[in-house]
């Protein structure tokens, strides 16, 4: 007798995404099959032509890349023109509607500089970097601190591939990630009550984990300067806010990094950022999310689902707070 074993992301058909919104979904890709524009602004290079879309983005040429079929899915990924319209990014404000604020980052030129327990440092061009880096698209949960969450299809390369290319050195123990600054084009930068740039951190057992994931593209394409371009974070285990966006430096370290939303109200929002339903944030509960297009609330997953990748790496961690 043939018995199915679920795996731990894997929800029942009733707590899958609605009918409704797999169907917008459905036209959504007949609208890319026609060359449709999706949205004003949004940032995908939808609805231009090849060359149009090479010249505002050189990496738009490499795209879509092979999907690694490792990471399913239980249900429906979230349609774009959701993705790319209901952002957190502080940098362009605290509102959900920055994706037209967005657009006035420059992404090219861009470098990333890798720095400090490394063999050697080096600053290098995003699009060099994307040529040392093998691509690859990963259809990942997300799941917000603010109890919403979303599956997108992300593009990009492991985080282990780069801390490969970096060679740290064996007394680093973490990653820490730190993002642009530029307040003259980012308005929510000219904010001084925040500690800017946006920083976060890894240890360097969770940066080399199989499901950490660095973005650079979305849906088939470029990744929307609004989602992170041209390099953002995904650990699809832990809430959003540990997915720094438009990152410029990796710097390995000895010392735990303290993160942008620690600096702000560490009560609140700790280092490890692990999703857990039964711990709930101090003004609402974690045990359900809904569903972005939707109305419906679904119950909340250990790890978002992903605690057969990750879970041994906090079996000895019993009095941190794991999941703030």
């Amino acid at each position: 007798m043939y018995i199915k074993r679920r795996r731990g992301w894997e929800l029942p058909e009733s707590a899958a995404t609605p009918e409704v919104v797999y169907l917008n979904r459905r036209e959504f890709s007949k609208g890319l099959a026609a060359g449709a524009v999706l949205l004003a602004g949004a940032g995908i290079f939808a609805g231009t032509g090849k060359a149009e879309a090479e010249e505002a983005d050189p990496s738009a040429k490499l795209y879509p890349v092979k999907r690694n079929e490792t990471y399913k899915l239980d249900r429906a990924l979230t349609p774009a023109d959701l993705v790319t319209s209901y952002n957190n990014y502080y940098e362009f404000g605290s509102s959900k509607d920055v994706s037209g604020a967005a657009q006035a980052l420059p992404i090219r030129p861009w470098t990333v500089t890798i720095d400090g327990m490394v063999e050697k440092p080096i600053t290098i061009g995003i699009d060099d970097l994307l040529a040392r880096m093998p691509l690859e698209e990963r259809l990942y949960r997300h799941r917000c601190v603010e109890a919403w969450s979303m599956t997108v299809p992300w593009s990009g390369f492991a985080m282990k591939a780069l801390v490969d290319f970096a060679k740290p050195l064996s007394s680093a123990k973490y990653v820490q990630m730190t993002s642009f600054e530029n307040p003259d084009v980012a308005e929510g930068q000219q904010a001084n009550w925040y500690p800017w740039p946006y920083v976060e951190g890894l240890t360097m057992a969770e940066a080399t984990t199989d499901l950490a994931f660095l973005v650079t593209g979305a849906y088939g394409k470029p990744a929307p300067k609004q989602n992170g371009a041209p390099l953002r974070l995904a650990t699809p285990w832990k809430y959003g806010f540990k997915s720094a966006k438009g990152i410029v430096r990796f710097n390995f370290t000895d010392k735990q990094p303290y993160n942008f939303w620690q600096a702000i109200q560490a009560s609140e929002y700790g280092f490890w950022a692990n999703v857990n339903p039964a711990v709930p944030h101090p003004r609402w509960s974690q045990a359900y999310e809904r569903v972005l297009g939707s109305d419906e609330r679904v119950p909340t997953l250990l790890f978002n689902g992903y605690g057969e990748y990750v879970a041994a790496l906090y079996k000895d961690l019993q009095n941190e707070r794991l999941y703030a």
